[in-house]
């Protein structure tokens, strides 16, 4: 009991923000991209090349500030396994991803410099006090900000290389339901809220051997996010006996977010066609546990350890873009992405399951400096139903979905 308890305290708090990324994998780093299944690795298309490759930056003949907002809304639906009737859906608040970049270098110069600061990891779920498996979770907020300072150099017109550091920083609340069997009181109350921070780095390069075809190779290093000195509170009956058992204030904690290694394809088989194709390789093995390590005791222990054992996964990217005129431009694309969980390993707040993604967008230049993007997403994950028996999650079938549209705006100089 001690174990499960401390299982389901410490493992929601962190595998939430794989959750967004692995769970949902609503990718939203480019407006452009997005409306082409977040296919870009292989294109030179915007500052968002900050992200996606690095190596395409120098390729741009403008500098550049883009901007761009997500309305992620996602939805989940729980059902109990049979015999039971219990049923339950997420209420969960709006999440407004978001994208910053900037480039700038001499017209001429081969050499380019970028920042960008966007939100890869960052949902909210809330599944409410009253569902079957509230002793799992109650509610869940997490926000994920990287910081990534870029330099790129166009060694030619065919092949440039690029380079960025990351500092990631953020934030993860939780709460949820404890059961409390030597209580007159059925039920306390946990919430668990810390920073945390961790810091990586984006490499990418970028081949146009002729006019029509573009080659990208990027590679994404693991993050490893860190926790420390996290609260820990309780809501508890004044009971002696209830209130000795729960004395920790503080924990930490660390979770690596995976390594990607991906390849892009970018085609024009006519000047105003643009095809991309991205394969992405996901290192979820990485993460095999989550351990979670508190300055005095819950229930007798200091620390707590619960299997993930992810696998790595491939994600398959597809889109298309067509120049309609000057001033329209007009997207398409799809992407499916494996779950890099295992049968036994589900849990309320990564309710994860293969995803499939379509998109759509536009863009419409406003004037010769400034365009308007727009895209739409929406994601629909398998029908999964699981035992929960090694991740000591809360057993029962899962259904997500998640309808996100987004702007943007790009100003040229």
């Amino acid at each position: 009991m001690k174990n499960k308890f401390l299982a389901f305290l410490g493992s929601a708090v962190l595998s939430a923000s794989v959750a967004t990324a692995g769970g949902f994998q609503a990718n939203l780093q480019g407006q452009k991209q997005i409306g082409m299944g977040h296919a870009g690795t292989g294109l030179a298309l915007d500052q968002s090349s900050i992200f996606f490759n690095p190596g395409a930056l120098a390729h741009l003949r403008q500098n550049g500030i883009q901007l761009g907002v997500s309305a992620l809304n996602a939805k989940i639906a729980y059902r109990e396994p049979a015999p039971g009737i219990s049923q339950a859906q997420t209420d969960n608040p709006l999440s407004t991803p978001f994208q910053a970049y900037a480039s700038f270098g001499k017209e001429e110069s081969p050499l380019r410099f970028g920042i960008g600061v966007y939100t890869p990891y960052g949902s909210s779920v809330n599944w409410g006090t009253l569902w079957q498996g509230r002793f799992g979770l109650n509610e869940l907020t997490l926000q994920a900000i990287f910081i990534q300072p870029t330099i790129s150099y166009r060694i030619s017109d065919k092949l440039g290389f690029g380079a960025g550091f990351v500092y990631a920083t953020g934030n993860v609340n939780l709460q949820r339901s404890i059961p409390l069997q030597a209580s007159n009181y059925a039920e306390g109350q946990v919430e668990l809220d810390g920073g945390a921070s961790g810091m990586g780095f984006n490499l990418g390069v970028y081949f146009q051997p002729i006019e029509k075809l573009s080659l990208g190779l990027t590679y994404r290093s693991k993050v490893e996010m860190e926790v420390e000195d996290g609260d820990v509170s309780f809501v508890l009956p004044s009971s002696g006996l209830i209130t000795s058992q729960f004395q920790a204030t503080k924990f930490g904690a660390k979770l690596p977010l995976p390594a990607n290694i991906t390849l892009g394809i970018g085609f024009r088989p006519t000047e105003k066609l643009t095809i991309a194709a991205d394969i992405q390789h996901v290192q979820w093995s990485a993460y095999k546990a989550l351990r979670f390590d508190y300055n005095a005791g819950i229930r007798g222990e200091t620390f707590s350890e619960s299997p993930r054992n992810y696998e790595d996964v491939f994600i398959y990217r597809l889109g298309a873009q067509y120049q309609v005129s000057d001033i329209l431009a007009l997207r398409a694309g799809a992407y499916y992405d494996k779950s890099p969980v295992q049968a036994g390993y589900l849990t309320p707040e990564t309710p994860d399951a293969d995803s499939r993604g379509v998109s759509a967008g536009l863009t419409i230049a406003l004037s010769d400096r400034i365009d308007l993007d727009a895209s739409f997403l929406y994601i629909n994950k398998k029908e999964r139903t699981d035992d929960a028996s090694k991740s000591g999650g809360v057993p029962g079938t899962y259904k997500s979905v998640a309808y996100i549209p987004g702007v943007g705006l790009n100003y040229k100089f």
